[in-house]
């Protein structure tokens, strides 16, 4: 496919109506009128689709829904940009595995005039709003949508119906390690176990701590700021002497572990405003921080 344009575009109602065909399998979904329908033969998966893995369980699952109820919610196709005679699907490639797995032969479609950015963009949109998708990749969905079309994290709380606080601390995820990851997708950590370890030097080795124990995300908070304030008392406080909050921690942590100086906030709770330190050791710090904020 051809690569997206590097011109980013707005969200506003060109996302919204993007989003519009997007709809959900649920059963309490309202059902979409097809277009027509379509021999499942000549139709053919997005090649550039972000999800890869589709899970045997619910596939058959959603199989055995069809059976018996049919394809509630039509496909989203477009013509087949290499050959005209076939469809490619926009978003539905779960439904159209599952209906091969029920032996439907004709798949119910909307036709659509997409190019190559909006089906990248509605296939991440679509894996977004899965109610089963794991945290890491609902924020990989959210990073791409920020780099690969410049949106920024305001605009798809708006378009989304997601809060800023949501996707901000989801994307906060990735900087995690690849084990912490990892354990996160298999569902041994939680989103808020992970949260309370983004930017920790020992995040692997707390995290085991945490899976061996069975500790609770409260317990973890405690976890980590015991290890934060070991050897420094003054660690995890503010300058009045009051401890800092599970979150403000956080940050200081991922823009610490970023920028690779020292991270101080002072913010008060209940408050909109506050106060960010950045300690340097060097003058080739300091420059490399104004490049950093430069983006040079």
């Amino acid at each position: 496919m051809a690569k997206p344009t590097s011109k980013p575009r707005g969200l506003g109602r060109g996302l919204s109506a993007l989003m519009a065909d997007v709809q959900p399998e649920a059963e309490t979904a309202m059902p979409q009128r097809p277009d027509m329908t379509v021999p499942v033969d000549q139709i053919r998966p997005n090649p550039d689709q972000p999800r890869r893995t589709f899970e045997d369980a619910a596939l058959s699952e959603l199989a055995a829904s069809i059976r018996e109820k049919g394809v509630i919610q039509p496909l989203i196709v477009r013509k087949d940009p290499n050959d005209s005679s076939l469809y490619e699907i926009v978003a539905g490639e779960r439904r159209w595995r599952a209906a091969q797995l029920a032996k439907l032969h004709e798949l119910p479609v909307i036709v659509r005039e997409f190019n190559d950015t909006e089906v990248l963009e509605i296939a991440i949109i679509e894996n977004i709003q899965r109610a089963e998708l794991n945290p890491v990749d609902e924020a990989a969905g959210y990073r791409q949508l920020m780099d690969r079309f410049g949106h920024t994290q305001d605009q798809m709380a708006q378009a989304l119906g997601k809060s800023r606080s949501h996707i901000a601390n989801l994307l906060r995820l990735l900087n995690l390690p690849k084990d912490v990851l990892n354990w996160l997708v298999d569902g041994k950590l939680s989103a808020g176990h992970a949260r309370a370890l983004v930017g920790h030097d020992d995040a692997v080795a707390l995290a085991q701590q945490i899976i061996q124990k069975g500790l609770s995300v409260r317990e973890t908070e405690k976890l980590v700021k015991k290890g934060l304030n070991t050897g420094n008392p003054s660690r995890g406080r503010s300058a009045g002497g009051e401890a800092k909050d599970a979150d403000t921690l956080q940050i200081e942590r991922e823009l610490s572990a970023q920028l690779r100086m020292k991270v101080n906030i002072e913010h008060k709770p209940g408050q909109d405003g506050g106060k960010l330190s950045i300690s340097y050791k060097s003058l080739e710090q300091l420059d490399d921080l104004l490049s950093a904020l430069s983006g040079t």
